[in-house]
């Protein structure tokens, strides 16, 4: 038998539940999991914010495992034959049809309607499909792909490396910017390094607890605004004299607070670009004047939905090629064994944590 943690329902904490160990179909490979991570999106299925989650629910959907069984030739996204022992991680959004107009036409596959994903709209009814289990089933054509940094680097980055990378990618960051990262979650610290990477000569991060803050100047941040020592106006204000009285020329939000959206927009200098990441549940309204905060001010708005494969594999290239100097295992501060997800839930919830990370052998 498997164990898993498993949410039953809305605001109902995890609990643990044995499963039979899966038989595997052709093409399908089963993984014995050595990190997996609680993000926010686990706070949002503990609290019923997400439509048409599969309850009961195995959570953990960034997850690290060492293969332990192979039904046929399977192959990493590189060609490479897929073997017990190896140390993989995998994508976690499967299914997308690459038939559909948003993923030929548009070009969008996180639209994609028959789009699935692992630990958030596959249930525990459907196999053991999310991170918070001895063991992930991994059905055939799921993307795998190899790693040769640490799992604790990995689980660092975890979710809002990707998830962050994107962020980046539709901010257009580039040589010589300034950018301000919003919220100082996993997604806005993965922001702070991948914006140093990709040429930013100057970051700013805004967000609290202190604890956070130092790990965003650990990860590239020349300077942080502690939400807690400051007003919004005077958080604006602080932005405005760390980058010459204009603003940043990129702003990424990753905050969830719908409140953070004016004020980020004002941080970001005229004919700048906002980038709109944090948002992934509804959370309530703001409220904006489109002439005044935006038309008139020449400001590009972007919205970001999700994760496609690129994002993913590249994010963790980048990832390999500069752990030496980015330090992600830092986000890892807190290990909860499958007993204790409830708690990391709600530390999570709580900001208790940088990262909570589940660690299905913790005893």
């Amino acid at each position: 038998m498997v164990l898993a943690s498993v949410i039953e329902g809305p605001g109902r904490l995890p609990e643990v539940r044995s499963f039979p160990e899966p038989e595997l179909e052709k093409g399908a490979v089963l993984l014995r999991t050595i990190r997996s991570e609680v993000c926010g999106t686990d706070v949002h299925l503990y609290h019923g914010r997400l439509a048409e989650t599969p309850y009961p629910l195995i959570p953990g959907h960034i997850n690290v495992g060492e293969v332990e069984d192979v039904n046929g030739e399977v192959f990493d996204v590189d060609g490479i034959p897929v073997r017990p022992g190896d140390l993989v991680t995998f994508l976690d959004v499967h299914e997308t049809c690459n038939n559909c107009w948003f993923c030929l036409v548009a070009k969008a596959s996180t639209r994609c309607p028959k789009r699935k994903v692992y630990g958030i709209t596959y249930g525990a009814n459907d196999g053991l499909l999310g991170g918070w289990s001895e063991k992930i089933y991994l059905k055939p054509g799921v993307k795998i792909m190899r790693l040769s940094v640490d799992p604790d680097t990995f689980i660092g980055g975890g979710c809002g490396l990707p998830t962050a990378f994107h962020a980046v990618c539709r901010g257009r960051v580039g040589l010589g910017d300034t950018v301000v990262v919003q919220g100082s979650g996993p997604v806005g610290l993965n922001a702070v390094a991948l914006s140093r990477l990709s040429g930013a000569t100057r970051v700013i991060l805004v967000g609290t607890p202190r604890e956070r803050l130092e790990v965003g100047l650990k990860l590239g941040a020349d300077a942080v605004v502690d939400i807690g020592r400051y007003g919004p106006s005077e958080r604006v204000e602080e932005v405005k004299k760390l980058t010459g009285g204009r603003g940043a020329d990129v702003c990424i939000e990753a905050t969830g607070v719908p409140g953070a959206l004016t004020e980020g927009m004002a941080m970001t200098r005229d004919a700048g670009t906002y980038v709109v990441v944090g948002q992934y549940t509804d959370n309530g309204e703001v409220t904006v004047n489109p002439h005044s905060e935006i038309n008139k001010r020449h400001l590009s708005i972007l919205g970001t939905w999700g994760i496609d494969f690129s994002h993913f594999y590249k994010s963790i290239r980048v990832m390999e090629s500069n752990a030496h100097n980015y330090p992600w295992h830092l986000l890892v501060s807190h290990r909860y064994g499958l007993h204790e997800t409830g708690q990391a839930i709600l530390d999570v919830e709580a900001q208790k944590v940088v990262k909570a990370v589940i660690d299905p052998y913790k005893t």
